[in-house]
């Protein structure tokens, strides 16, 4: 007679859809725009673009997540340093893309994209792949510094990840003129 130890589905898409609305608007912006690159769920150029400086970093981003299903299907089972290289070098790479956008700001922004872009089995390598990208000198060095604060020790030190799947994918929602509704 025991009972479910894993939170109602509806409490977690709460907690998520919460932590989403916690990032700055641009930082929701590049996230649901992310999104639609990496899941190839719409025309993102079509839908994202507002001039040719961000047509052009769209087409940057859709090039550098071309690697993004190698990625996911390299995502290491255990911690197996013979499976990290193929993994975390272009995890790396397309981390630091994205880092370099200026609109995830914080380690929790970047995690929150990365679970959706590579599934629950890449949480225990997104402290390392952040930290990693977040070093790299093509940033700023105030840069490097806010986005390596921003990681907290309990997530830089965890001893086990959730193996739960995310159930929050953030999309494009149409405005609405509520002047004409009724």
């Amino acid at each position: 007679m025991g009972t479910s130890a894993r939170p109602a589905d509806g409490a977690v898409t709460l907690a998520e859809l919460r932590e989403f609305a916690s990032f700055s608007s641009s930082t929701q912006r590049y996230i649901r725009r992310s999104l639609d690159i990496g899941l190839h769920r719409r025309d993102a150029m079509k839908l994202w673009s507002r001039d040719m400086v961000e047509e052009a970093s769209i087409r940057a981003q859709a090039r550098i997540y071309g690697r993004l299903d190698d990625i996911k299907a390299r995502v290491p089972d255990d911690s197996g340093l013979e499976q990290v290289e193929p993994f975390m070098a272009p995890l790396v790479t397309v981390s630091a893309f994205d880092l370099g956008q200026d609109r995830l700001g914080s380690f929790s922004s970047y995690r929150f994209l990365y679970e959706r872009l590579l599934g629950a089995g890449a949480r225990p390598w997104l402290p390392g792949a952040f930290c990693a990208a977040a070093s790299l000198p093509h940033l700023h060095p105030e840069k490097r510094r806010a986005l390596l604060q921003s990681i907290s020790e309990a997530a830089a030190t965890a001893v086990g990840w959730s193996n739960r799947e995310p159930t929050f994918y953030p999309e494009w929602v149409e405005k609405v003129d509520l002047s004409k509704a009724n």
